[in-house]
């Protein structure tokens, strides 16, 4: 806004006094606010916002002046600026995004956070980034830890996350954050036995890890150890006989899951299935949630990112979307159980990305004891499937979901509706057309209004 002004008001970058560690960062012998505008808004490169906001958070107390001098030049008739990778002024442009964009990526990588004691799901992390870089990362975190409740503390500022929104506070200590926590241990010795002597490059390592950021990570503590001993194991490992290779050996088929009484009980068994492979990549078995006395049950399809890395369904935006429809019915959540047919995210791995998959017949037929435990114990009135594949776990294969959406149908002790997942909602990429899904989507949610006490 200053710069805006500034250039508005015809004031060239060096009549100008750039204050870079304040949060107003001009310095002026005339309030800005009462030059008047002798010109209109400045024309730049339309990449050109979005490197300035990076390069705002870097610590250079001369980031102002470089970005006002910037514009300066590409408003008074240089509109093609930015494509001179060789001026000075955007090869220092793109060096300071450049390092951003490195803090960024680094505090993603190595923020570590640790239960706060005496307080379950609440978790605190310390970190130290080189620049100011907290209000540009919280919203990663708020999507990557959508179902904990957490805070980031750095030296200058701090953020947390509610489950709903972010809230941003003034700086901390790292007195302020746990030292440590009972899921340390077991990390460090899942670390210590994938960590693999022969890849070893230490100048690599202290690249991409620098020592700096050593102290926030507890897999650190066994650097030096398994550095020392990476000599010998490499050539320990080198010595070693070669073996033929094995025959595979086929996997064994599934066995049956024990049948057990009451929702905890399911609860734990289900944490330990093997009946599909889709417990490998996965993080955990998500489980239902709701009061043990729910009349109404709502099943979805799978776990997406979100859940999987929560252990809680329907927190991503697929939830975030439910909660809203059940909102504007006046439907309370908290008086649900909701839970999903398949209880593990199957996804496909891109890049550093999850890429939600769809379930197989055989995953879904493998989890439907759990989810006929669940509803047996809960015994409810109603039953809502979401999407065709709990439409299918529900009412057996041949269900056909577009056809039967949008009514009731009858099951052994239950009166059962299906329609759409919200998660196809949102899928939708035409805003019309997604419209109209989510107003089809409500409406046969409708039906569960009417059909719920009060």
């Amino acid at each position: 806004m200053q710069a805006r002004q500034a250039w508005c008001a015809g004031i060239a970058p060096e009549r100008l006094i750039w204050d870079g560690d304040t949060q107003a960062p001009l310095a002026a012998a005339t309030a800005l606010d009462a030059l008047p505008p002798r010109r209109p808004p400045p024309q730049v490169d339309a990449a050109f916002p979005a490197l300035a906001a990076a390069v705002a958070c870097h610590t250079d107390p001369q980031r102002f002046a470089l970005l006002y001098r910037l514009l300066w030049r590409m408003a008074s008739g240089e509109p093609r600026l930015l494509a001179r990778a060789s001026d000075p002024d955007v090869h220092r442009l793109r060096l300071l995004e450049r390092a951003i964009r490195r803090d960024s990526h680094k505090a993603k990588a190595f923020v570590r956070f640790r239960e706060v004691p005496g307080r379950p799901d609440h978790f605190i992390a310390w970190f130290e980034p080189s620049h100011r870089i907290v209000d540009r990362i919280a919203p990663f975190f708020a999507r990557r830890f959508a179902g904990m409740r957490w805070a980031i503390l750095t030296p200058y500022r701090s953020v947390a996350w509610d489950g709903e929104a972010l809230g941003f506070g003034p700086g901390g200590h790292r007195a302020d954050a746990p030292a440590e926590d009972a899921q340390e241990a077991l990390w460090q010795a899942y670390y210590a036995n994938i960590f693999n002597p022969a890849r070893l490059n230490p100048t690599m390592m202290r690249s991409e890890m620098p020592q700096k950021y050593w102290k926030g990570l507890p897999e650190a503590a066994l650097l030096p150890t398994l550095l020392r001993e990476a000599g010998p194991r490499v050539r320990t490992m080198a010595e070693r006989a070669p073996e033929p290779p094995r025959r595979r050996i086929p996997a064994p088929a599934p066995e049956a899951p024990v049948e057990v009484q009451g929702l905890e009980a399911v609860r734990v068994a289900a944490a330990a299935c093997r009946r599909c492979p889709l417990w490998e990549p996965a993080t955990r078995t998500v489980f239902g949630e709701g009061p043990a006395d729910a009349r109404v049950v709502i099943v979805g399809e799978q776990p997406g990112d979100a859940e999987d890395l929560s252990g809680r369904p329907f927190v991503g935006p697929a939830g975030q979307l439910l909660d809203r429809a059940l909102g504007e019915l006046g439907i309370d959540r908290s008086h649900l159980w909701l839970t999903n047919a398949v209880k593990h995210f199957r996804f496909e791995p891109r890049g550093k990305r999850r890429l939600h998959r769809n379930p197989e017949a055989g995953h879904i037929r493998a989890c439907r004891p759990w989810l006929q435990q669940e509803l047996a114990a809960l015994r409810p009135d109603v039953v809502v499937c979401l999407g065709a594949t709990a439409a299918q776990a529900v009412f057996g294969s041949g269900f056909r979901l577009m056809a039967g959406r949008g009514r009731w149908h009858a099951l052994a002790d239950a009166r059962a509706l299906a329609t759409v997942h919200p998660a196809w909602v949102l899928r939708q990429r035409d805003p019309a057309t997604r419209d109209a899904a989510y107003a089809g989507f409500v409406e046969d949610l409708r039906l569960l209004r009417e059909a719920m006490p009060g």
